[in-house]
């Protein structure tokens, strides 16, 4: 099993193969529109600006798992991110990370790589960061801003 098996709805409704990511690095974070965090959408924008060009793909994905901090719908997601943080990297539609519905993409980068406090995802904007070979090499908390993962994505980029 590797990321490229799994798939996703995207916001759109369209299904997306992972594999059609191989070759890029990737950084999956799963998001919320009502959180504390919530800001960090403009640091995934920059670096989906800065790094895309050279093979970063990023991809939110939508979960209402935290304090109910994403209840809109697709189209109200979509309508946020473009209108406060003009974002223009991927979007899947709303996904659980945890518990018996959580969504299988994030069931196995749970498996990949622990957090701090164990497997479970313990809030929005929490980052897993894949290399161009599909391997999770890394996670990283919600308190951890995009702008701090710039170093770690140059040197995958760069290998």
């Amino acid at each position: 099993m590797s990321i490229y098996d799994f798939s996703f709805r995207r916001l759109d409704g369209g299904e997306q193969a992972m594999d059609a990511y191989r070759g890029q690095v990737l950084l999956l974070v799963n998001t919320a529109s009502r959180c504390g965090f919530t800001p960090q959408y403009a640091g995934l924008e920059a670096l989906h600006r800065r790094f895309g060009p050279q093979g970063l793909t990023v991809i939110g994905f939508p979960c209402n798992q935290f304090g109910a901090q994403e209840p809109g719908s697709a189209d109200e997601i979509g309508a946020f991110c473009q209108r406060n943080y003009g974002v223009g990297f991927d979007m899947a539609d709303k996904v659980d990370v945890n518990g018996a519905g959580a969504h299988p993409l994030w069931r196995y980068l749970k498996q990949q790589k622990r957090g701090l406090l164990g497997r479970s995802i313990r809030w929005n904007f929490s980052k897993f960061l894949v290399d161009r070979d599909g391997r999770v090499v890394a996670r990283f908390a919600p308190l951890t801003r995009p702008e701090k993962l710039a170093e770690r994505i140059a040197a995958l980029l760069a290998q």
